[in-house]
């Protein structure tokens, strides 16, 4: 809503989220980017800016390498060069083991766990009790699919061979994915990319700080031709 006075904003369901179909136990992240690239195919939509945050910014870059034709531009918010590409191998065995863990268990069983690590102190009680009830949708074959994705996903080698415009947006106190490590290297790796770093903002980058988040996006986009 935030964007839709000035372009077309469309959100998708993930296979496994919302109200499309669970995934089959083989989906990986090229399944996930041939997916999307259909759907964006199946919609008429012509070179559309791809956004995504966290796991979809690690989905926007295996949809580059898949289809490198789709993207017009790419927003990645949050996001890592996979988490086998961004991650202490030790990190992402965890991370793993807990995804796989919890897929078993009712989701309000472990969904508070998590917002500490997606907000930061400050976030108010609203925001929290928002995050929650948008997490109390997950379902274990998604959960599974995209923890398995991610763990496997090395995208740093694609990185020197992106040719479109690439905002790179993180919050300064992220501790999923921390912009002084994870962000430098894609800032690094992609040729000419923007890197803006947002103030006091955790990895739920566009909940916590939707104004700025949205106003980045909108800059980014006005400039390009």
């Amino acid at each position: 809503e935030g964007l839709g006075d000035e372009f077309t904003v469309l959100a998708w369901d993930a296979p496994g989220c919302g109200g499309s179909d669970d995934p089959a136990e083989s989906f990986r992240l090229p399944e996930y980017a041939d997916c999307l690239a259909g759907f964006v195919a199946a919609l008429g939509l012509e070179r559309p800016h791809v956004c995504g945050l966290s796991f979809g910014g690690g989905l926007a870059l295996e949809l580059y390498r898949r289809h490198p034709g789709v993207p017009r531009s790419l927003v990645l918010a949050s996001a890592y060069a996979g988490w086998a590409g961004s991650l202490p191998p030790e990190v992402v065995r965890e991370r793993v083991e807990r995804a796989m863990r919890e897929a078993e268990l009712p989701p309000e069983q472990w969904v508070r766990g998590y917002l500490p690590g997606l907000f930061t102190e400050a976030a108010p009680r609203a925001l929290l009790e928002e995050a929650e009830a948008i997490m109390l949708d997950a379902r274990p074959a998604g959960m599974r699919a995209m923890a398995l994705s991610f763990a496997e996903a090395d995208l740093r080698d694609l990185l020197p061979g992106i040719r479109v415009p690439t905002l790179l947006l993180y919050g300064d106190v992220d501790r999923r994915s921390p912009q002084a490590a994870v962000a430098a290297e894609l800032h690094r790796g992609i040729p000419g990319s923007r890197l803006v770093v947002m103030p006091g903002v955790g990895h739920a980058a566009n909940m916590e700080a939707p104004d700025r988040f949205n106003a980045e996006v909108r800059e980014f986009l006005r400039s390009l031709p």
